[in-house]
């Protein structure tokens, strides 16, 4: 195996995925991912991807997303995101990713937070069916080579700039692999917390790498609580239940039976007021009903939701789900700028890891998807113009112990980081004997 790349991506998400197939075919691309390439996060969005429907709607996306942001979004990276969804649906498409329809027609629905119906999806395994048709798309790429279970655990930094990465092995041994750029597109920080609906590997390792090397970071402490996942007393990934069941009719009702939120507000919101009412119920949980919609509709709509549920005992037509909240989505993130370039020259970062603003301190449902996109493929253009240099600089492997050692600590600096920065946050979702009531 070559340890030279022209551009080096890590992660196998949508993000990831997407800026390898926007980058020229004469390039060598190496993808890297610490587990198997299809446990990412990506695979996991349920409800769906945003996109303009037309001219008249842009003051009213571009309103929901700021407002759902608390105004803290960026508005250039807003307008951006917005205006580049109907080309970036239309590769999509052109990748091979089957929306559903209402007969010849894309059929729409709208989540918590949208004031119009203006959201993509497939069934309920809307980011399965996109990050599945990438990378597809990508394997037919001959000078694309993916490497799993691969951890990066370091960048080579060579006079301020990134020309390469460290990583361990399968087989356990440290190497080095050198690259004229690296784009960081390696998830969320889910793993650090006790209950989240990310896979567990998925550990902000990209973060911890970027406090070492004093990459700028922005807002790492805003993380979206998700309202709604499975409740279960099981250990592991918490199963989400989609916005777009709310969407679709949903209701939230406390242990009398009685409903006590509008279950379209954006998702702090809803979050704050499931644990106000877990407290005053004096429990761990609230219920979802969709018990008065239409069982054909929401077999059709929502199967692996279903299936689900009722793996866990509850037949969504018929009983009451309990649900909590869990940790769902981060908002924060290495900092970049509009085309993802991070404080490091020749180091890029994208989809989930990165922060170009679009999400301000909440991001708005079915946001997340086109968000990674959109900046993924403006990262590649980048590159493209910005290749830069091959510099192959020696790397003191003395300074790396154990690869549980290195987990250990870089999980450590990550949450000393959101702690130093939001210690009421951090005692309420990241301690380990935090509880959501």
């Amino acid at each position: 195996m070559k340890r030279k790349a022209d551009v080096i991506i890590v992660g196998t998400g949508a993000a990831g995925l997407f800026c390898a197939l926007h980058l020229p075919k004469s390039m060598d691309v190496l993808m890297i991912t610490k587990d198997d390439a299809e446990l990412s996060d990506s695979y996991l969005a349920q409800g769906g991807i945003s996109t303009l429907r037309d001219k008249e709607d842009y003051e009213s996306y571009y309103e929901d997303t700021m407002k759902a942001g608390h105004y803290e979004n960026k508005a250039e990276s807003v307008e951006i995101m917005i205006k580049s969804s109907p080309k970036i649906i239309r590769e999509l498409i052109g990748y091979g990713v089957d929306f559903d329809k209402n007969g010849e027609e894309i059929a729409f629905t709208r989540e918590g937070g949208h004031s119009k119906f203006r959201i993509m999806h497939h069934k309920d395994i809307t980011g399965k069916e996109i990050t599945s048709k990438l990378y597809e798309r990508v394997k037919e790429c001959k000078n694309i080579t993916i490497l799993e279970y691969t951890m990066m655990i370091d960048v080579i930094e060579d006079h301020g700039g990134c020309c390469g990465i460290v990583v361990y092995e399968p087989d356990g041994r440290i190497d080095t692999y050198y690259s004229k750029n690296v784009v960081l597109a390696t998830g969320g920080v889910g793993g650090l917390f006790p209950n989240s609906t990310n896979f567990n590997h998925l550990t902000a390792d990209s973060l911890a790498i970027a406090i070492k090397h004093h990459i700028a970071l922005e807002n790492i402490n805003y993380i979206q609580i998700h309202p709604t996942t499975l409740y279960s007393k099981k250990p592991g990934r918490r199963f989400l239940i989609s916005e777009s069941v709310r969407g679709e009719g949903a209701v939230l009702l406390n242990k009398k039976g009685e409903r006590f939120v509008d279950e379209l507000l954006p998702r702090d919101i809803v979050t704050e007021a499931i644990r106000k009412q877990m407290r005053e119920d004096q429990s761990d949980h609230v219920y979802m009903s969709v018990k008065h919609m239409d069982r054909e509709e929401l077999l059709r709509h929502f199967p692996n939701i279903y299936e689900r549920c009722l793996e866990e005992g509850y037949d969504m037509t018929k009983d009451l789900i309990p649900v909590t909240p869990s940790q769902h989505y981060f908002m924060g993130g290495i900092q970049v700028d509009k085309n993802s370039a991070t404080s490091m020259p020749y180091l890029y970062a994208v989809g989930e890891t990165s922060c170009n603003g679009v999400h301000g301190k909440n991001r708005l449902a079915s946001n997340s998807l086109l968000e990674a996109l959109v900046f993924a493929e403006r990262a590649a253009k980048h590159i493209v113009e910005e290749e830069g240099t091959f510099k192959e600089v020696p790397v003191d492997m003395t300074q790396y112990v154990s690869r549980d050692e290195i987990q250990k600590e870089y999980r450590n600096l990550v949450l000393e980081e959101i702690k130093r920065r939001d210690g009421e946050f951090y005692a309420k979702w990241c301690d380990p004997e935090a509880s959501v009531g």
